[in-house]
Order: C-alpha cells, then structure tokens, then sequence
C-alpha cells in the first residue's frame, strides 16, 4: 500500500548521502510495490543523475518518485471523448471476473445521463443471471432502458440486437457489458471476438470504444490482462477499479510505462458518483505521499 511504501522508502534514507545501496533497496521497493523493473530504474537513474553522494531526505526522493509518476502518466490520462456523429456511440465493456465491469457501466451511465445524453444497456454478460439484474438495478437507477435476455442466450446476438434497438430509436450511448473472461482461455476470448464481429454487421465503425476493467489489487497480472484484451479486443482504453483503500497504483504506472494506453477512469468505491476522471497528479502525490 502507499503507506507502506512511504515507510519503506523513510526506513532506506535514513542515511544523509545518497549511495548505491540506499539506490538499490530503493529499486527493490519499487519493483514491489508493482512499478516494474523499468519504471524503478528510471526513478533510480533520475536521483542518481542529480543527487548521487549528495545529503537527500526522504521527502525529497518522494518528491522525485512523483514528478517520474506524472512523466509517465501524464500522456495517458485521457478524458473519454464521446463523438456524438456516431449514434449510438457503442461502448463495449471487457476484463476478467470479478473487476467491476457492470458496476462501472452504472457509473458510466449516469455520467452520461447528467450529461444530458440518452443512454441503453446492453445486459452482454449472458452468463450470470445476477449480473443481468445487477445491469437492471443501473438502469432502473439511471433511467436506461435495458435489453436482456434470459440467463445462457448468446452474447453475441444480444449484442446485435442492442446497437439495432439503440439506432432505431436514436439513442446516444450504447454500453454493452460482457461475461467476465480470463483472458488466458482461449475459447471465452474468440467469443468476445464473435461479440465484436457481430457489432460490426451493424455499425462497421462500432465498438467506437472497447474499455477495459483492471482491478489493481491483481498487480502483475494485470500486464497480461492489458496484452491479451489489447490484441484480442482492440481495447482503446482502460478503467482501473478499486483502487480505494490502498493506492495500489504501481500496476498502472507499469501499465502505462508498457502500453501508453489513455486511462479514462478510476474507481475508488461502489457508490454511483465513485468513478473519477483519472488525474495524473493527484495520482502520482497519492502514491508518493508528497503534499500538493
């Protein structure tokens, strides 16, 4: 947790000058706390290059931890443009179980309802009775009309039949969840791309947006999970969820160091309004614990 690595970071410079040892032990927190070997060497490489043998407080390594935080992050943190030439606007929702896949389309819902943009679910996760209803408490929240089908009906043809419904009745935003997937089965994954192919026989220029759920309490899985998706799904962007708690956010700088995808969204919490626009910033002083 960012506590933690606070207090590792304090216990390693303890020592006035800065030396190679205290720039080891620094390079294996880092790694650690899931920044990956790149990201810790740039963070090493940056204090050795200005302060090597030179007195340095723990403060003052923090304060470097996030100015390398926000080169890294800055690119990447992307508002979610909606191009309303494009009706619907076709948002597909992908990752693995257990992610906060359909509670971040609620989320998105009602963002794009207080936008003042007409929304319809798509209740993809066909697998999961739960997850169906879980998709109509959101709409019934957000005032979005869902189309479901019974628990075990193809995914792809709902999908279908959704971006239909949408165009025929002029809707803006489509959002279509989907059945959480592992992404090293290889058979959940040529659905998904089924799921797609099908959308395309009705907008060939859809999904104009395929967002993925990462939840950063997976740490380096998480880098498959953004590979395998981003080859399968063409994923254009991401949303990392429960990132309350614990700013366990050194998997989204190695993420963002690896694939430069724009991250959209954090969520830090199940309430309606806990999806924020993703702050490079704000972040980078999380982690490192720096006062703005």
């Amino acid at each position: 947790s960012s506590d933690q690595l606070t207090g590792s970071i304090a216990a390693v410079f303890t020592r006035r000058k800065l030396d190679q040892a205290m720039l080891d032990d620094l390079e294996d927190i880092l790694i650690q706390a899931d920044f990956g070997v790149d990201m810790a060497t740039d963070v090493t490489d940056a204090l050795r290059r200005d302060r090597f043998d030179r007195d340095i407080t723990s403060d003052e390594v923090r304060e470097v931890l996030a100015a390398e935080i926000v080169k890294v992050l800055d690119p990447v943190a992307q508002p979610l443009a909606i191009d309303a030439g494009q009706k619907p606007y076709v948002i597909l929702m992908v990752g693995v179980n257990g992610t906060g896949k359909t509670t971040t389309i609620g989320k998105l819902a009602s963002l794009f309802r207080a936008q003042g943009r007409s929304v319809m679910l798509a209740a993809g996760d066909t697998f999961r009775a739960a997850a169906i209803e879980q998709l109509q408490v959101w709409g019934d929240r957000t005032g979005a009309p869902v189309i479901k089908k019974p628990a075990g009906s193809d995914a792809s043809g709902l999908a279908y039949e959704a971006v239909e419904r949408a165009r025929a009745e002029g809707v803006d935003v489509l959002l279509v969840d989907t059945a959480g997937r592992l992404q090293n089965r290889d058979e959940l994954m040529s659905e998904l791309e089924k799921i797609i192919r099908v959308i395309k026989k009705v907008d060939p220029s859809a999904p104009h947006a395929t967002l993925l759920t990462l939840d950063a309490t997976t740490g380096q899985n998480a880098l498959n999970q953004v590979e395998i998706f981003g080859k399968r799904a063409g994923v254009t962007g991401l949303v990392m969820t429960k990132l309350d708690g614990t700013a366990r956010g050194g998997i989204l700088v190695a993420i963002a160091r690896k694939f430069a995808l724009p991250v959209h969204f954090i969520g830090v919490g199940e309430g309606i309004d806990n999806l924020e626009p993703f702050a490079a910033r704000d972040f980078a002083a999380a982690i490192a614990r720096t006062a703005e």
